[in-house]
């Protein structure tokens, strides 16, 4: 079965930075389309960033010029390295994969597979 596992979660500083690792397995990673969400407390999910199958990328007008989303096919890895980090980004971190289209997309319901999530802290 697809499995998605988030890891490199953690705490920072305001100001600092995070990279955080999906590994993904069962699925043809290649061909699917990936993304980053998150979800503070009392706060509904909303997507980070998101890489078609091709590389192409999208993100979240709050975290461009700070988040950059890379994959790696031939390991089966999708990455998030975060610099520049605010205390509003703190939320838990999803990683999520679809096959739905074929573009870089932060809609959730594109994705059918999802990580268990993993927590990012930043204090001020």
């Amino acid at each position: 079965q697809v499995q998605l596992v988030e890891s490199g979660g953690g705490s920072v500083q305001a100001g600092g930075s995070l990279t955080l690792s999906c590994a993904a397995s069962g699925l043809n990673f290649s061909t699917y389309h990936m993304g980053w969400f998150r979800q503070a407390p009392g706060e509904e999910r909303e997507g980070v960033a998101g890489i078609s199958a091709g590389g192409t990328t999208v993100y979240d007008d709050s975290v461009k010029g700070r988040f950059t989303i890379s994959r790696d096919n031939a390991k089966n890895m999708l990455y998030l390295q975060m610099n520049s980090l605010k205390p509003e980004d703190t939320a838990m971190y999803y990683c999520a994969a679809g096959d739905a289209v074929p573009i870089a997309t932060l809609i959730a319901v594109d994705f059918g597979y999802w990580g268990q999530g993993i927590q990012v802290t930043v204090s001020s």
